[in-house]
Parts: structure tokens; sequence; C-alpha cells
């Protein structure tokens, strides 16, 4: 693949990250250079915020290893984590209702998500015949042209 990739073009990629803080910055570093290597840096300030977001909630609210997947389809980025937590995100609640405010360390990412992105949602991967373990929450972003 060329220095810039074709934007036109769909393709994925996912990052096995450990339960480590650390593993953070190093999926912000990655979603970037991905970003620029297939000529999309205009995506890239909104996607590295909302995906800090959901790898660090990922992170700090599970115990074990996570997954970072990005997937292009023109005009679209979609941003998912998986955790092997099962339950649902759960988003603050509104500033004006919001007790205890939040603090450096606790606050509002799924409401960032869902402020700085087209859509968000989750879905746990498995069905009722077929349970599975954890949860994917993802966001999308669309590339104005």
């Amino acid at each position: 693949m060329s220095e810039t990739g074709d934007p036109t073009e769909p393709w994925t990629y996912t990052l096995s990250i450990p339960n480590d803080p650390r593993a953070v910055t190093i999926a912000r570093r990655t979603l970037r250079l991905t970003l620029a290597l297939h000529g999309l840096p205009q995506l890239t300030e909104a996607a590295e915020l909302v995906a800090t977001e959901l790898v660090t909630n990922a992170v700090r609210h599970t115990k074990g290893p996570a997954t970072l997947a990005l997937r292009w389809s023109a005009p679209i980025l979609r941003i998912a984590v998986w955790d092997n937590d099962p339950r649902p995100p759960t988003p603050a609640p509104p500033l004006a209702a919001a007790a205890p405010i939040p603090t450096p360390t606790t606050g509002r990412g799924l409401a960032l998500v869902e402020e700085c992105t087209d859509n968000w949602g989750w879905y746990a991967p498995g069905s009722q015949l077929k349970p599975s373990v954890g949860k994917f929450v993802w966001c999308e972003l669309t590339q104005v042209a």
C-alpha cells in the first residue's frame, strides 16, 4: 500500500489490547497511523477522541483483554471496542441531573462519544441460542465531502 491509501477502498483493522492503562496510548497512536496511511486525516481528531474513550472504558471497567476494531466503508468509519464484560455500557446522567459531579478520573465518556459521532450503540456478539462473552461498543463517523 502506498503512504496515502485510496480512501474509497473498504478496509478493516483490529488491534488486541491487554488490560493495561498503557494500551490506551498504543491504541490511539495505532488509530492515528492507520487513518493517515489510508488517506483519512480529516477523521483523525474525532476518531482518536472517541476511540480513547471506548478503550479507556474497556480497560478501566473490565478485567480482561479488549479489541479495537476499525472498519472503513466510504464515507463511514466504524470504531468498535470489544471487552469481556457482557453488561451494557451505562451513560452518565445529563450534567443537570448528575450527582455526584464528575471528577477528573470519572467522566462523561459515552456522552462525549454520543456528541462527537453520527451514531453509536452496543451489542452482545452472541444470541440467546449461542451466548457469547462480552460486548461491542461502537460508533460511526461520517467523512464530509
